[in-house]
């Protein structure tokens, strides 16, 4: 299994409503077909009430194995459905890398 759908299947914990797990390594300079980069979506109601440090503590937890090993960077969006309808259903575009040009 890729780690892009380990990173998936995991998250089904949270009970998201949108769930979108963008492979990002590409825009980095690691070698072809790396997974080592990825961008979290996650719209759940298990938020509700949550400041975003321990939502992303609620992440870390569920992917720790991944973040001990071949997770390098991961960018996290976590939303309420009420946040997520009030950003028009939009997370931020992630800047360019800076380290470099591809290998």
């Amino acid at each position: 299994m890729s780690i892009q759908a380990t990173i998936e299947e995991k998250l089904q914990a949270l009970a998201p409503a949108f769930l979108a797990v963008e492979n990002e390594s590409h825009r980095h300079a690691v070698p072809a077909n790396s997974e080592t980069h990825f961008k979290v979506t996650l719209v759940s109601e298990r938020f509700a009430g949550l400041m975003p440090v321990k939502r992303h503590q609620q992440v870390y937890a569920l992917l720790a194995d991944e973040l001990a090993g071949p997770v390098h960077a991961l960018a996290l969006h976590l939303y309420t459905p009420a946040e997520w309808q009030a950003s028009g259903q939009s997370r931020p575009d992630s800047p360019d890398c800076r380290g470099g040009s591809q290998p």
